[in-house]
Formats: C-alpha cells, structure tokens, sequence
C-alpha cells in the first residue's frame, strides 16, 4: 500500500490523484483477467475483432455469445492523460479491450444486449503490468514530463506517475511548469501496486548525483585554487556559488575592493564565473570563496601613492555622524573625521559641508596597512587661522566680538568665526562681586574688550572688560576711603561671619558679626537686615586684597578707645595677620571672583 501520509505530504487527495494519473480502474485484476478463455467474465482483458464502426460505438466481437460495443471516442487523443490518438478503428481489425461487464448484470449492457468493453482501460492496465515488471523503488527512470497538477507535475515513464512539486529540484523553481515537455531522470520513491500510483522524485537523484562529486571535489580542492562555477542564488550578504557538486559562498565583502551595496552589482543568478578558493571547512563543508582576490589588492603599495601630508583629491561616497568616507580610487577610502573638516566652522554634522558624490581635496593624514585605514583631513587643505592669531590681535589690543554663550565663569566672545576669547567673570569689574557674567553681559551683546593673553597651542584668547577702565583700587578708593571715616552703606548681603555693606555701585565692606556691637552677637539678622542704610566706620582699606573693614559698634568711640581696642585686638592676634580690623580668624573680607569660578578655560561646559 501507499504510504497515505506520503500522498497527504504532496497536497494531492486520492480522488484528484486517480482523476489525475487517469487509471482509476478497479482495485484489483485476477491474475486469469489476461488469459484466453471462451468463458468470458468481468475484469478481463480479452482479443477481439471489430465487425462493425458507426459513428458512436466500435462493435467488436470477442468470441463470446453476443457482441461488444466500445465507445468511438477510445481511438481520440485522451484528454486526461493526454495520450495521442490511435489510427481510426477499421473492420477485421483486431484489438485488446477490457471486459467492464456482460449482459447478465443489470443496468451495465447495452440495450441490445451488448457486453460493455474498454479499449483505453485494457491499454493502461497493460502498460501498467509492463511497467511493474520492470521498475522497482530506487530505481532510476526517465520519462516525459506530461502536464502541470495540483501538487506537482505529470512524468509518462510508460505511465504516469507522480513528480511532487517539491522533488523537482533541489532549489524549488519559480515555475515547475517551465518543465512541460522534457525529458527528465527521477529516482522511484514509492510504488503502490494497489492503487496503481508511483511517486518519482528528480531532487533525490540530483542530490546522490551531488553527494557524489561533493566527495570527489572536495579531495580536489585547495585553498588559492581558481575554479569555475555557476552562481545558484543571491542573498544580501553574498551569492551561492555551484562548483559542480558543491557549493560555496562568495561573501559580499569578498567581491570587490570597492565599495559595493548587493551582490546583485557584480553577480547574477546563472553566472559562470571564475573565483578563487579561500578557506575550507571540510567537517562542516563549507567553502569561503573570493572574487577580488584574484586582482592585486589596492592596499599593497598605498603608502606609496599616497605618502602622508600629500594633497589628494577624492569622492564622498558615505556621510556618517562622526565624518565623512572619500574613495580615492577603487577599494581605497579614507575617513574625513568631523573634527577634520574646518580650522574654525562649529559643525553638527559632516553633511552642513559634504554630500556623497561631492569631490574634495584632502590632505592624507595617516595610514594603517594593517587595518586597511586612511585619515584624511579637509581643514589640511587651508591655512589655519590660529597660526596668526597673535599678529592679528596681539596682548594689550582692543577687539570687538559677539557674546556667543555664557557659562557659570564667563563668557565666551566670538571675535570671528571659529575664533573666540574668554572673558572670565574676574575681570569683568574691578569692584563688584560677579555671581555670573549674565549680570554684566547677554547672549548675542556686542561688546569691546582687551586682549589679556594669547595662547596659540591650546588655541585660547583671555578677553578682559574692567581692563578697559584705571583700576580704582591704586588711587581712587584709597583716597576716598580712609581708616576711621564715618560712611553711609545699604545692608547688601547677610552671613553667619557678618555683613556685606555696599558703599557705592560695586564697591562693599564687610562688617565683622564682632563689628556689629559691643555686645556678643549671635545672628546679624538679629540686628540689621538686607536693605537697611546704616552707618558704619572704615577701619582699614586693604589695597593688596581689594577689601574694607568696617565697623558699626565704634561709630561713636572716641579716638582713646580706638588706640586701646587695636592694641588688644594686636595682643590676641598671636602674630596672625588682621583681615579688617576683624581678628585672625575671621578670613577675608570676601572672596575674588577669580577665587570662586574655576581656571579661565575654553572648555564650554555648563553651556547656557
């Protein structure tokens, strides 16, 4: 019996089958149905004599007690099967036909009382019985493929049997239907002599054919051989390459020493081509093939023709995030970094300068043979305007630029494009205490400043504001400000030490929390707060330090008082310098600015 789960496999059902293979006969044939015998029964395939033709029924004598009619159509093409037609039937002509019954079962003679024969049927079972004597599973056959069907194709080995669909060929075809007409070899995959059905199969027999030369070729092959195969498929990462019993893969990477984006750019499908053998694995079997590799590569001499610090000219063929990559010729790129392409321009992006296909001159700026890597630079190109910063804006000029951003200690001052200066939060005021420079200055302000320094390696300009103006501190404050002046101020600032009093625009003293009464004071906001006008006493001026000791507490002692308090304020003191009349360890008055922010850098962290 067939295996049905075989048939179910094929997606062909037994009622499509039999339509199909065109037998559907009956189960069985006794094994008397071929012998001559007068006693003529049902089921049997018996020789007789045509006697009569008309235009419906061939009516044939069979030697039995009345005659036998056969249809007409039986000598037309059979449109099942597609058989040729036979010669028309003529008289005396003699002819094998199935006896399907006699005129003793009811319903199945002709109304004549005729038996009712076959001459197709008798012709299949025989062909049939010639084919089973012949072909056995695993035996190799040939046949015409007849017709497309459900499931597969229609092969007439003497007979037709049953080529699956998915047996055709190794690499299901687009179309089995391009196979109608020819003459192919198939491998018997099962016979079921009951229900008269042979199931062929073209792949198992190219697959032993392949298994074969496999075994063969791979004694044969070597790495470094040149070989000639046939491209069987594609895929994004490289082609399947056929060497005549095995396949290899032809990576895309090893096409070409160009740049390539799909196989489909160097191979198609059905190719011969030559490659060379790359590496074998011969327990997995599996072969790494290479095309480019049988040209010299590019890289062998790239030092050579492309020395560092020479100018070259290429093609932007990729735009990345972090650069740009320049073919200068094929299989040779090199890597613009972003950081490469401009001396002075901010750029976000490479493509703000380049596109793919863009040709541009690059200056070469390293090479690593063994990566196969080239850094070029763009900027290289053009001379760099750092080289004369210090010609253009010596120290102790005057430039103009544009607040371009602010950070917690200064402002950055584009002088030019790409070329800008730090004015730090120390020098923007010779008397006020700079929080941050967006006290002073705005984003996008114009404004004049002094060139401080000039440092052309780290590519630093120090700017300065209050520079602009005398320093009131040499001359001015000290003269207005003297040790025991009695001034008016406005409580700026309050802290545990003390209070910032402020004496004029930018200008404050610090009065001691010991300063504020002659009592012992806990909290100065107890006492005064942010606001207030009070009056207080200058008790010294500290030029070196830009700092005023003030006091409230002495505003109304007398002169004696005041010799006898810094005489004992001396005696405690224990040699520690005074800060403002204040005691030595009180600090100082207040911070600079500069002691507050970090080192005048250029670094732009803190961006606001």
């Amino acid at each position: 019996m067939v295996n049905r789960n075989l048939i179910r496999e094929f997606d062909v059902s037994e009622e499509e089958w039999n339509e199909d293979i065109g037998i559907g006969l009956m189960e069985e044939l006794p094994p008397e149905m071929l012998e001559e015998d007068t006693d003529i029964s049902p089921e049997q395939i018996v020789e007789g004599k045509i006697v009569r033709v008309d235009d419906e029924f061939v009516i044939v004598d069979v030697g039995y007690k009345s005659e036998g009619m056969v249809p007409r159509s039986e000598w037309e093409e059979d449109e099942e099967t597609g058989d040729s037609a036979d010669e028309p039937p003529e008289i005396g002509q003699t002819v094998r036909v199935l006896v399907e019954d006699v005129e003793d079962v009811v319903g199945r003679h002709d109304d004549r009382g005729m038996i009712v024969l076959s001459k197709r049927k008798a012709e299949k079972i025989e062909k049939w019985i010639s084919v089973m004597e012949k072909v056995h599973e695993g035996d190799t056959v040939s046949g015409v493929v007849e017709r497309k069907i459900k499931g597969g194709l229609l092969v007439n080995i003497g007979v037709n049997v049953f080529l699956p669909a998915s047996q055709v060929d190794i690499r299901r075809p687009h179309d089995i239907g391009e196979y109608i007409g020819q003459t192919i070899d198939c491998m018997v995959l099962k016979i079921d002599e009951t229900r008269r059905n042979i199931v062929v199969s073209r792949r198992s027999l190219i697959e032993a054919e392949r298994a074969k030369k496999k075994t063969e070729l791979l004694k044969e092959l070597e790495p470094g051989q040149v070989r000639t195969g046939v491209v069987k498929n594609l895929a994004d990462f490289g082609a399947f390459v056929d060497l005549g019993g095995i396949d290899g893969l032809l990576h895309i990477t090893d096409m070409s020493w160009g740049r390539i984006n799909h196989p489909s750019e160097m191979v198609k499908i059905d190719d011969e081509i030559e490659v060379m053998i790359l590496n074998i694995d011969y327990e997995k079997e599996k072969i790494a093939l290479g095309l480019k590799q049988k040209q010299p590569s590019p890289w062998d001499n790239v030092a050579t023709k492309y020395p560092v610090d020479s100018k070259v000219k290429g093609t932007v063929v990729n735009v990345m995030s972090y650069g740009a990559f320049v073919k200068l010729e094929d299989g040779i790129e090199g890597l613009v970094h972003i950081s490469e392409m401009s001396w002075t321009k901010r750029i976000n992006h490479p493509s703000e300068l380049v596109q793919i296909d863009d040709e541009v001159e690059v200056v070469v700026l390293g090479i690593n043979e063994e990566k196969q890597e080239i850094s070029l630079g763009m900027k290289q190109t053009q001379d760099n305007p750092w080289d004369k910063v210090i010609e253009r804006y010596p120290t102790g000029s005057m430039v103009k630029g544009r607040v371009r951003n602010l950070t917690n200690y200064g402002a950055f001052i584009e002088i030019e494009e790409g070329i800008d200066g730090l004015l730090h939060v120390s020098d923007m005021s010779w008397t006020r205490k700079i929080g941050h420079p967006s006290e002073v200055v705005e984003k996008g302000q114009e404004i004049e400043c002094k060139v401080l320094s000039v440092d052309q390696e780290r590519r630093r300009i120090a700017l300065g504001l209050k520079q602009l103006d005398e320093d009131p501190w040499a001359t001015d404050i000290p003269d207005r400000y003297q040790p025991g002046q009695l001034v008016s101020g406005k409580v700026t600032k309050i802290t545990n030490f003390g209070v910032f009093v402020g004496l004029e625009d930018g200008l404050e003293g610090l009065l001691h929390i010991s300063e504020l009464a002659d009592h012992k004071v806990e909290n100065p906001s107890d006492l005064v707060n942010v606001g207030d006008e009070i009056e207080v006493k200058v008790l010294r001026v500290d030029i070196d330090d830009r700092k005023i000791g003030l006091s409230r507490k002495r505003v109304e002692w007398a002169e004696q008082d005041e010799i006898e308090a810094e005489m004992a304020e001396n005696r405690t003191s224990d040699g520690k310098e005074l800060k403002g009349g204040i005691g030595g360890d009180s600090g100082p008055l207040f911070k600079a600015a500069a002691e507050e922010a970090p080192a005048a850098e250029t670094s732009e962290e803190g961006e606001e």
